[in-house]
Parts: C-alpha cells; structure tokens; sequence
C-alpha cells in the first residue's frame, strides 16, 4: 500500500490505482468524461484535472498512478488537491473549451436528464462563453439501425471507439481527422455488426450517441424504473426496465460486476418492442380447425375433459426456455398430482440429469472466475451468440491476461485468436492422451476452464461428450476442491432452475423426444414451450406471450405474462439464484402463468396449495431451500465431476459440434416477434444492404 494526501486526510491505497481512483476512496467526487473503469486510459477530455504539490500545472489525474507520485523533501507522502481554486478554475476553461462547438440542443436532445456534459456544466460552466465564432458542424453517421449518431454534439472522448475495440472486439469505429476536423466514424457508414454495439449508448457522454429506436420516444423523469434480470441468455444480466404506464418503453444495464459487470448484448437491450407485437391477450380454444376466442372458463372446461379421457401416464409438460421457477414448481406439482411421470425442461434434449449432483450442469468456476482463467477449452460452443457478454469476459481474459483458448466444434469469429483443434467427439477423446499442444497447455494451467456448450450435449452422444469433458477436467487437475473449472454454458434462462427443481422425467417418464413421438401421450402442456415440433394426435395445452410455434398447434391457448410483466425466480448458467420484478402488468386477459395453473388445478380436482405468490415460495423453498438464498450460489461438488468422469463411455464422433443457436436474433418468441431483431438478423444476414 502507498501513503497519499488528498484533501488534508491521509490514507493508505493501492499503489496501481490512478489519482483519480485515489481521489474516490478518499470521497472526494473528480468529473470525468473519457476515463472509464473498464476500458483504457486516453487522458485526452482533461476534465479530472487536479493539483499534485511539487508539479508546475494541474495534472490529469486519470492518467497518473499514485506510485507516479514523489513523497516530499523529507519523505512525507505525496499531496494531492481536488479542491482548489486552481482546480476549479481549470476545470471551468476545460468546460469553456468543450463547450465552443458543442449545440445548444438540451430541449431536443434525447440525453437530457441524464447527460454528463449537462451535469458538469452546471457545477463547472459559465453562463456566457467568449468565443464568437461559428460552432462547427459534422455530418451525422449512420453506424446501423440500433445507435442514433448526432456527431456535431461528440467531445472525442473515444469511449466508444475503445469499447468497439477492446470489449467488444469489432473495431469498427475510429477517429479521422485531426484537430477541429476530427471525426468519430464507421470511415465507410456501414452498420456495426457487434451484438454489444448498443453499450456505446450508456458510454457517451454526451448526446452524440442514442438509442434510435427510443429516440423522441421520453425523457427519463417519466418512467418508472424497475431492476430486474434479462431472460435472452442463460447469463442473468442485471438489467433496469424503464416503462411508462403499461408500456415498456427501454431496457437497460445495472452493474453487477460478478455476472454482466455493466454490459448487456443488444438482443437484451432492444428486444422490448416484441413484449407489445403478436401478444396473446385472451384465452383461445380449437374448434373445426381453427382457433375462436374464449372465456377462461371455456378453456379450463376444454382442458378438463381432454385430461379425464387420458391415462394419467398419456399426459406430458414440457417446460420453456423462459420459464421461472415458480411457474415449473406448480406445473411439476399439479402433473405429480396428475399421476404423470412426465415431464421435461430440456427443450434442446439435452443429456443432463440432476440425478449427476448439481456441479454435473452448472458453470462451477463462476462467470466472474473467467477473468483469472490462463486456459481455456470450448467444446460445441459458440459463446459470442450464446452469451455474448461471457464472451466478452473470455476476451478481456485473453486480451489482459493472455488466457490460451481453443476450440472443439465450429469455426467462427469469436473476436478472439483461439486454436482450432476439430470438430467434434473424436477430437475431445484424444485429447487427453495427446503430446504437447493444447493438451500439455490445459495441464500446465494454474486456473484452466473447460466450457461445455449445448452444441455439444444435445445430440444422440450428448451423455458421452458431457463424460468425456468431465473426464478431461480430472485428468488435467481441473476438478479440485480449490478449483473446479469444469463449465457447462446454457443458452436458455429457465434450464438450471428446471433442473434443480427436478423437471425432468420421473420412473418410467417420457423426455422431451418420447414425448413428441407420434401417439406417445393424449394431453401434453406447453409452458411457453415454442422450439418443439409436436406432431399431430395429442391435445395441447399451451400458456405463453406470443402466437409462436407453441400457439400454431395449440388445442388450447392460455394467455401469460412475459418476463417484464411478473415476479419470477432464475438461475443462471453459474447456478446464481436471481429474483426478478414485475415493470408492468400483462395484456388484456392474460395472468401470471403460476396463478394460471393454480386456477386449472381447481377445475381438473387437484386443487394446489398456495393462492398467492408468497405462499408459492414457502412451498418451494420448503421443498428446494437453496431458491431462499438470493444472488447466491450453492456451490456444486467437485466429487459429482469425478463420478462423471468415471462413468465416461466412448463417443461415436463422426459428426462435429454444431452451435444450439442457429440465429442469435431470433433465439426465443418475444425475440422473433420484434421487429428491430428482424432488421439486425437481415443486415447480420447479408440479405440486407448494411449501408443506409
């Protein structure tokens, strides 16, 4: 630690922190327009200007660490000031030059309420400038459908260039030009093609760069503002849902530095306008072919008599990708009542069973671990469209730390260097026994991770690959009790909470394939299940938002509420346990799916014991304590690792991994039912010109 003055209060810090950083600790408050915690030191807005004792002029204390700093002539510590009048009135002519081209545009600008420049300029600008000479003007950009550029208000702070750059590793923006003539571009005004491309919103600071689709739509102190946690991925992003009456207007990100840290990927951030497109607002029952508008009485009578006509082993639940945990509990618990062993969560088919301990099916290292990870194995995994944001952290491990990464599976831009070392199972069991290369690279390894996508795990081997992997993780020392780097990423937000509940088939069950066999059940219900193909014969139930797949073959339809419009419980792929809120209520006569089934148990005789959300989860927790620990992880054991291992067979190999996301745009209904991932799936598609 280094001693240091700020302000008369000496303190002890960090000796790498920046002055800046210092001056935090020290509570004392330093503006800042280009220095951010997570991206590079540019030194180039010279708004944290601060007095050092000893140096001739204010120093820019985002540029200088405090081991830059001599102590004084008789080994005092080093003297820092933030608030003098030196200071302030250095920062006022920084404000002063900022502000000579910058328009006068607040009434009009869709920054205003929350805008830096506007804050600071309050605290350090004049009510009157000295420069009578024309603001220049720059022409605006067009970098795509998600970003509004009015490049006339840019401060070249590069915020977004470094972001572009470093985090999300497409660089496709710049600067041109020098001095006044210096511009922020795409150089050939094509669309930015990353799928964190909407973060440089948040970053600037200033009005240069908005939300286009938001754009004149409210101004902040309008809307109420609800936390919540994103559904697109199986990540858990902490993000914040802005609404205005029923209406969710914009999403964005809040910091957890443990799962997304600040970011969110543009499904995330502007998939909002498919929560209003293609809702289904009331019940729907099937009649001669078609489907007729019902009453909710209607559609439970429906559902009654198809259910008493069937054996209790002919009825089937297959549970969604968005599905919370209570709606999961109350539909295990009413087929469990039903006589019915089956029941599945694992839409894809995946080859996990929570009979295998929980660390067999959860990302054990910990999303946040991967910033330490020096090796890292992705095996039928694409984390860039699966999970954008974790791919971020891979390249911030590869790009700080000089993580080694390679890949079994497809080839793609991963916005990374990685070694290709093939395409699928045979790959992956030789691995182990392989000289040098990446073999000798996992062993040697202080904190190695293997990443297990579901490319991997849901084809007919998927239980193999799942025993092979973990059997690489022994080998190579990465399954211990102080590091257990043995990872298997989810792309879908309701799966870790579905296994932990159990939802998968009881003695005798039928999974999700048994299931939609032909003639294999009479009844089956659909819990916002809309990637399965069910064939004709048996009479289905299904509760969701969208008339997607699902409601297409639907007998019965019944209205639910969409993430944004209900309390609900999630797991992320790390196994943290999350809670998130309602922002809004749901559309006509659709209802919380779990107040759905409570109300269908009465009509089908088996009435569940819970009539309100709280008692809901005294249920659950009683049944499953761990869902009580919120943002939590109940750690996995490193022996369920060691016992998979054990139990490895032999691959059939032949066909190579294939990513589980075939469009990251259209991944889940409320993503194909908006219209902005329409455009972004065409323009990332090439069957849209990306130039306007």
């Amino acid at each position: 630690m280094a001693k240091i003055i700020i302000d008369g209060t000496e303190l002890d810090v960090p000796p790498e922190l920046t002055l800046l950083q210092a001056a935090e600790v020290a509570g004392a408050e330093i503006p800042r327009f280009c220095f951010h915690e997570r991206l590079s030191i540019a030194g180039n807005c010279r708004m944290c200007l601060v007095e050092v004792k000893g140096s001739p002029k204010p120093v820019a204390s985002c540029a200088m660490n405090v081991r830059d700093l001599r102590p004084g002539p008789n080994g005092e510590p080093p003297v820092m000031n933030t608030k003098t009048p030196l200071v302030k009135k250095a920062r006022e002519g920084v404000m002063e030059f900022l502000l000579i081209n910058h328009p006068l545009d607040c009434p009009i600008c869709d920054q205003g309420g929350e805008c830096d420049l506007q804050d600071q300029a309050m605290a350090y600008g004049s009510d009157a400038s000295r420069f009578a000479e024309n603001k220049r003007a720059v022409e605006d950009k067009y970098i795509g459908p998600l970003v509004k550029t009015t490049m006339t208000r840019c401060i070249q702070c590069t915020r977004c260039v470094r972001f572009a750059t470093e985090v999300a590793g497409v660089p496709e923006l710049g600067a041109i030009g020098r001095g006044e003539d210096m511009e922020i571009t795409t150089y050939l005004e094509k669309a930015m093609t990353s799928e964190l491309q909407g973060n440089v919103i948040d970053l600037c600071p200033v009005g240069a760069l908005t939300s286009k689709p938001y754009a004149f739509t409210a101004r902040p102190w309008e809307l109420s503002k609800t936390e919540s946690i994103d559904v697109m991925d199986a990540l858990g992003a902490n993000i914040r849902v802005d609404a205005r009456g029923r209406e969710v207007l914009r999403i964005l990100p809040r910091n957890n530095d443990d799962v997304n840290e600040e970011w969110i990927s543009d499904k995330t951030r502007f998939v909002w306008d498919g929560l209003k497109t293609q809702r289904l607002d009331r019940p729907y029952i099937r009649e001669n072919g078609k489907l007729r508008a019902a009453t909710w009485g209607e559609a439970f009578d429906a559902i009654a008599n198809a259910v008493d006509k069937a054996a209790a082993n002919r009825i089937g639940a297959i549970a969604g990708d968005l599905a919370t945990v209570e709606e999961m509990f109350a539909l295990k618990d009413l087929l469990t009542r039903l006589g019915s062993p089956n029941i599945d969560c694992r839409q894809e088919g995946a080859s996990l069973d929570p009979a295998g301990g929980r660390a067999s099916y959860i990302f054990n290292p910990g999303i946040a671990a991967i910033d330490d990870a020096d090796a890292i194995l992705l095996i039928g995994s694409n984390p860039r469209w699966e999970a954008p944001v974790l791919n971020a952290r891979i390249r911030k491990a590869w790009r700080l730390n000089g993580a080694k990464i390679a890949v079994i599976g497809e080839q793609a831009d991963l916005t990374y260097k990685y070694e290709y070392l093939g395409a699928g199972a045979d790959t992956l069991s030789k691995l182990p026994s392989g000289k040098g290369g990446f073999a000798e690279v996992l062993k040697n390894a202080k904190r190695p991770v293997i990443i297990v996508g579901q490319g991997a795990l849901s084809g007919a081997d998927g239980a193999e690959v799942l025993g092979l992997a973990a059997k690489l993780a022994v080998d190579i020392g990465a399954a211990t009790p102080e590091w257990n780097g043995f990872a298997v990423l989810h792309t879908a937000a309701a799966r870790v909470g579905g296994l932990d509940l159990g939802f998968v088939p009881g003695e005798g069950g039928l999974d999700v394939a048994g299931m939609v066999k032909a003639k294999a059940l009479d009844v089956l219900f659909l819990l916002g299940a809309d990637e399965t193909d069910v064939p004709a014969g048996p009479f289905v139930v299904y509760q969701g938002t969208h008339g997607d797949k699902g409601a297409h073959r639907a007998d019965v339809i019944l209205p639910g509420s969409a993430y944004t419009e209900k309390s609900g419980t999630y797991v992320n792929t790390e196994g943290r346990v999350q809670v998130g809120s309602r922002a809004v209520f749901p559309p006509g006569d659709a209802r919380d799916d779990w107040a759905i089934l409570r109300a269908l148990s009465d009509v089908l005789g088996q009435r569940l014991p819970y009539d309100s959300l709280p008692e809901l989860r005294r249920a659950l927790y009683a049944a499953y304590p761990h869902f009580a620990a919120v943002d939590k992880i109940s750690k996995g054991e490193v022996s369920s690792i060691q016992a998979l291992a054990k139990s490895a067979g032999k691959a059939s190999g032949g066909i190579g991994f294939k990513s589980s996301i075939d469009s990251f745009y259209f991944s889940n209904p409320i993503a194909r039912a908006s219209a902005l991932m329409a455009e972004c799936a065409a323009i990332a598609s090439g069957k849209l010109e990306a130039a306007e």
